[in-house]
């Protein structure tokens, strides 16, 4: 047990060796995990006994930090690791750092701006500076917007394959905000695709009236990014045409964001 235990220690560069140093290694292997999991899975991955990670999981599970998922044998994050994982975002010390590029972006572009990550099947917010115009969306940080009508959630959805896709959405109804809200997986596929060719994504009235948001991804310098930098403004100044033209701008407030992620070690 220990021999196993301690590989996976030092491949998360967890130091020490007891029992509680354990379980956060082992947490740390599985909030890499971008599917569901299973016990069998993990003691084919990681080379250790059987009864050790079953009781391991037990003790996760019970915390709340991981949850069981479709026949009950299968795992994945739980709730509480979730929203501990969204409140380290919300309160990063580099916030002040992300802040400021939101600011200058509000500045070039005169609308609304907002920085998301993905939370399940809903896109966070966490951080948004508002336009001075009087004509505006009021969305503060902390808000939450469906994963499927949204330009950064789209966005997050095409990092995904498809069964990812299919099960994420399948525990969020694809409710019709709007006449324009994509409610089928066709629908949403077709979408994805064009989001995966532009670079882009856009919400033309598809989450509220009267509103178009476009985004871009934050890049990231491994992996997978989860982090998104969006404008919003109303549909009467700007356009799906119009805010093309606000894509370099945000493309640069994304490359800025990413520098900012990668000098503190959060590149990933």
């Amino acid at each position: 047990m220990d021999t196993g235990i301690s590989s996976i220690i030092a491949e998360n560069r967890v130091d020490g060796n007891t029992p509680t140093m354990r379980l956060f290694a082992l947490l740390e292997v599985i909030a890499q995990k971008d599917q569901l999991f299973s016990l069998q899975s993990l003691v084919d991955e990681l080379n250790l006994p059987k009864p050790t990670l079953h009781r391991m999981l037990q003790q996760l599970e019970g915390a709340g930090m991981i949850q069981r998922d479709g026949d009950g044998r299968q795992y994945s994050s739980g709730l509480r690791l979730r929203r501990m994982a969204e409140n380290l975002l919300l309160n990063n010390t580099v916030h002040g750092a992300r802040h400021s590029v939101l600011r200058q972006l509000v500045e070039e572009v005169g609308e609304s701006c907002n920085i998301t990550t993905c939370a399940g099947s809903e896109v966070l917010y966490l951080d948004r500076v508002e336009t001075i115009a009087p004509l505006r969306f009021y969305l503060h940080t902390g808000s939450r917007v469906p994963v499927h009508c949204s330009a950064s959630g789209k966005l997050f959805l095409t990092q995904m394959s498809q069964s990812q896709r299919r099960r994420l959405l399948a525990h969020a109804p694809l409710a019709k905000y709007t006449e324009r809200t994509l409610t089928t997986y066709d629908q949403i596929d077709s979408e994805l695709e064009r989001v995966r060719r532009d670079g882009y994504a856009m919400d033309d009235e598809e989450f509220l009236p009267g509103l178009l948001c476009v985004a871009v991804l934050v890049p990231a310098s491994y992996g997978k990014s989860n982090m998104a930098v969006a404008i919003q403004a109303p549909i009467m100044r700007m356009t799906a045409e119009k805010s093309l033209q606000s894509l370099p701008a945000l493309q640069r407030a994304a490359r800025a964001l990413a520098a900012i992620e990668a000098a503190n070690g959060n590149g990933g």
